[in-house]
C-alpha cells in the first residue's frame, strides 16, 4: 500500500496517476492509490475515523477499494469533513440552494485546488474540446461574485484555460441571468458566423429559454455550437425534464441533440461526468462518466451491495481527486448500473442510505 506523510505528497501522487491515465485510460494502480488515501485520511479526519471504526473498517483491515467506508453527501452539511487544520483551510466550496443554512462545505487549499483543477480540465477536455474554436457563454457568475461555488471555480479554470476565447459570463452573484447580454452575445455569434459553447445550470438555460419564447426569439447558432448542462433546479425555476430541455434547446437555439451534454458533478467531489463527447455518436440511454481516477459503483439501498447490471440503486463514488476529504461518497442520487457507466434516474428523495449512518459521527 502506498503510504503518504503530508497531504502536499498524497496530491502530487493523484496528480501523477491522472497524467497517466490522460495517456492510458487503463493504468493500473487505483487500488493501490485508494488504499494509501485511505489510510492518510484516517490518521487526519477525525469524523470519518470514528464512522470507519463504527462499520470495523479500518487501513488494517480494508484491502479492496470497494470496502473503503462511503461517507453521506449529508454529513458534509454538519462536520468538517477535511484533513485540513483550520488555519489552512484556504478555500470552501459550498453546496448551491436557496438558503445560506445548512449547504454542504469542501475545504481546500493551494494543493488540492491544484488536484481539483487537473483533475476537471482533462476530463473537461476530453468531451467538451473539438475542432471549432468556439466562444465561451457562461450562464453563471465570475468566480469573484460567486467564490464558495465549485461551478464557478470549474468555469473560471475552463475561461482561464482558454484564455484566447472570446467569452461573457453573463449571470451575476444571485445567479441573476442578464438575458439582454446573452441575446446580444449569441446575436454577434450567429451574425459572425462563430460557433459558441454555452455552460450553465438546467435552471439558468430554462430562465433564457422563457426568455427567448416570451420575446419570440429564436436562434439558429452556426455549426460546431455545442451546451454543457449541469445540476438541478432545488425551487429557482420550474422543474423540466432533461430530455425536454434538450429539445428546447435545440428548438430555440439550434444547437443539435448530439452536442448538447449534461454533466454532473457536485461540491463534494472533485471530479465531474459527462454523458456523452462532443463529435461521437451518443446512444439512448445516455450513459454518464466519471474518469479513470474516480470509480462510480451503484449500490442497493438496503444492503449497499452492488446492483446487478440494468438494476437501479444508489449511486456511489470513489474519487482520487479528493485527497483532502473524503474518497468515498454516497449520494443521494438514483442511477441504473450499466456495464459502460450509468443511467442518472433522479433524486432519492427521503430515501436513508443505510449501511453508513451518521450516527457514527456522533463522538467526532
Amino acid at each position: 500500500m502506498t503510504s503518504f506523510s503530508s497531504l502536499d505528497e498524497a496530491c502530487d501522487a493523484v496528480r501523477a496517476f491522472i497524467r497517466r491515465c490522460v495517456d492510458d485510460p487503463r493504468t493500473g494502480g487505483f487500488n493501490e492509490l485508494a488504499l494509501g488515501l485511505f489510510a492518510f485520511q484516517f490518521a487526519h479526519n477525525t469524523p470519518y475515523a470514528n464512522l470507519c471504526r463504527g462499520e470495523g473498517r479500518t487501513p488494517g483491515t480494508v484491502t479492496d477499494w470497494r470496502d473503503i467506508p462511503a461517507v453521506p453527501t449529508r454529513a458534509f452539511k454538519s462536520l468538517d469533513l477535511t484533513v485540513l487544520p483550520e488555519a489552512k483551510r484556504e478555500t470552501v466550496f459550498r453546496s448551491s440552494g436557496t438558503t445560506q443554512t445548512n449547504r454542504s462545505r469542501h475545504y481546500h487549499n493551494r494543493s488540492t485546488l491544484a488536484l481539483y483543477h487537473a483533475s476537471l480540465w482533462h476530463w473537461f477536455a476530453r468531451h467538451l474540446i473539438d475542432d471549432s474554436p468556439n466562444r465561451l457563454l457562461f450562464l453563471l457568475p465570475t468566480l469573484g461574485q460567486a467564490p464558495e461555488s465549485s461551478l464557478a471555480h470549474m468555469m473560471d479554470a475552463v475561461a482561464k484555460r482558454l484564455a484566447k476565447r472570446d467569452r461573457c459570463f453573463a449571470a451575476d452573484g444571485q445567479w441573476r441571468l442578464d438575458a439582454q447580454a446573452v441575446v446580444d452575445f449569441l446575436h454577434d455569434c450567429a451574425t459572425q458566423n462563430e460557433p459558441v459553447t454555452i455552460l450553465g445550470t438546467a435552471f439558468s438555460f430554462v430562465h433564457l429559454l422563457d426568455q427567448l419564447d416570451n420575446n419570440a426569439l429564436e436562434f439558429q447558432l452556426p455549426s460546431g455550437s455545442a451546451a454543457m448542462e449541469t445540476g438541478g433546479y432545488k425551487g429557482r425555476a420550474r422543474d423540466v425534464s432533461k430530455a425536454e430541455l434538450h429539445r428546447v434547446i435545440t428548438d430555440r437555439l439550434g444547437i443539435p441533440a448530439r452536442r448538447t451534454l449534461s454533466e454532473y458533478g457536485m461540491c463534494e467531489l472533485s471530479s465531474q461526468a459527462y454523458d456523452g463527447t462532443l463529435g461521437q455518436a451518443n446512444a439512448a440511454p445516455r450513459l454518464f462518466r466519471f474518469p479513470p481516477w474516480a470509480r462510480a459503483r451503484v449500490v442497493s439501498p438496503e444492503t449497499m451491495r452492488e446492483a446487478a447490471l440494468g438494476q437501479a440503486g444508489l449511486l456511489q463514488v470513489t474519487d482520487l481527486a479528493n485527497a483532502g476529504s473524503v474518497l468515498s461518497l454516497q449520494t443521494e442520487d438514483l442511477a441504473k448500473r450499466h456495464e459502460d457507466g450509468f443511467e442518472l434516474l433522479g433524486r432519492a428523495g427521503l430515501a436513508e442510505p443505510r449501511g453508513c449512518s451518521l450516527m457514527n459521527f456522533n463522538h467526532a
